[in-house]
């Protein structure tokens, strides 16, 4: 079996990339968008190749209708992910395991979301396009950090009718692959913990197409 050919696995990233990556969820900004209050974003496209991140030119996000059906087709302009984190080794370690585990040439474009989900209501949606596919043929989930938080775990389903398989609070450090073609996903929403102050969760989302 090769690398490439498999639904979902779980793997991870070492405790010093994670540490390395934290500090620069704190200059996430807003979005002007439906859920940009609480799903604060940067989003950028590189290509993984001679043991580094090429950061390619800056480009929209767009899903259609059929894929998203809380924001699909509007164009989404979000800001860069910042270049001390494009240069840092923790997101060239996830990015490399993405694309060796995925069977990725060098030429192929990886689209990253550095995300924060902050408590915005009593309850805060994590994924408000419920049980989805995201029109890709390979996914990863990497969380870095979860503070005063409880939920936010993802769930993966083999059908989107039927109960999820997979219901998992992700460690700092996890990462989770997906074929996108033959999963569906989806994660809890999250609440604080301790009312008084505000719970985030950290992750990057990375995908790509053959």
């Amino acid at each position: 079996m090769s690398q490439a050919d498999y639904m979902m696995q779980l793997c991870h990233i070492s405790e010093q990339s994670v540490r390395e990556l934290e500090p620069s969820f704190e200059q996430l900004p807003t979005t002007p968008y439906a859920d940009g209050q609480y799903r604060l974003r940067r989003y950028s496209v590189v290509r993984c190749h001679h043991c580094e991140l090429e950061h390619l030119a800056h480009q929209t996000f767009c899903q259609t209708e059929n894929i998203n059906h809380h924001q699909g087709g509007v164009v989404r302009n979000f800001e860069e992910i910042e270049e001390v984190v494009i240069g840092s080794t923790g997101l060239l370690e996830l990015c490399q395991l993405f694309k060796d585990h995925n069977e990725l040439n060098d030429d192929n474009p990886i689209e990253i979301h550095q995300m924060r989900v902050i408590t915005f209501d009593e309850v805060t949606p994590v994924s408000p396009e419920g049980i989805h596919q995201d029109g890709f043929d390979h996914i990863a989930i990497a969380a870095i950090d979860r503070q005063n938080v409880q939920g936010g775990e993802i769930l993966v389903y083999k059908d989107k009718t039927e109960r999820p398989f997979f219901n998992l609070a992700l460690d700092d450090g996890d990462v989770a692959l997906l074929d996108d073609h033959q999963l569906w996903h989806n994660a809890n929403p999250i609440r604080a913990m301790n009312p008084k102050h505000q719970g985030h969760i950290d992750l990057f989302v990375l995908t790509a197409k053959h």
